[in-house]
């Protein structure tokens, strides 16, 4: 058991090193969401099973907050409203139950993340779709080879491991590095605020 224990660490530590290749990725990505958010935006995020707890978990540090004291940021699970999940997948199927709330909710300068170890979700895709076209930046997350979710987004962040736990947790690690890198842009002065202060 002990062996068990020691070689899923290793894993875990090894999974997470290869994925500091996507940092210019994840950099980009954050650049956009705090854009977006700072314009009036908001991020919105999309996934099944694990990746759907993965979406409230992301959403709620927004909202809330990650390290720092800020005002809450626009973001929304589209996983958690339990009579549009169960109503738009009885009338039109569970391919769609995504989709429908980006054709409701999301607008030109939002951003739509997706997260899909397997890159293939069918109700991720569908929603990414449906997107297109509509001034909305597409982020998808994923594992490796991306899926085809990555010929549906713009950008696309794919671990570099095909074991859905391993990759899962460097979704959460991903998830963290972009709430802090997003919150400490919302929250820094502006360059004109900071030139201002060192003439003082």
């Amino acid at each position: 058991m002990r062996d068990l224990i020691d070689a899923t660490i290793a894993a875990h530590v090894a999974v997470l090193k290869d994925t500091a290749a996507l940092a210019p990725a994840i950099l980009q990505f954050a650049e956009r969401a705090a854009d977006s958010l700072q314009r009036g935006g908001r991020v919105f995020w999309m996934g099944n099973g694990g990746s759907a707890a993965d979406c409230q978990h992301l959403a709620a540090e927004l909202v809330g907050r990650f390290e720092r004291e800020r005002p809450g940021l626009a973001s929304m699970a589209l996983t958690t409203d339990s009579s549009v999940l169960t109503s738009v997948a009885n009338d039109y199927g569970f391919e769609s139950v995504f989709a429908r709330q980006v054709e409701a909710l999301c607008r030109d300068g939002d951003v739509l993340v997706g997260l899909s170890t397997s890159g293939n979700s069918a109700n991720v895709l569908r929603a990414m779709e449906r997107a297109a076209g509509r001034g909305i930046y597409r982020v998808g997350v994923t594992g490796a080879g991306g899926g085809r979710l990555a010929d549906t987004c713009e950008l696309c962040l794919a671990v570099p491991s095909r074991v859905t736990a391993r990759i899962q947790e460097a979704h959460i690690v991903i998830g963290h590095i972009l709430c802090d890198l997003v919150e400490r842009r919302v929250t820094s002065p502006p360059p004109e605020a900071e030139m201002e202060q060192g003439r003082a």
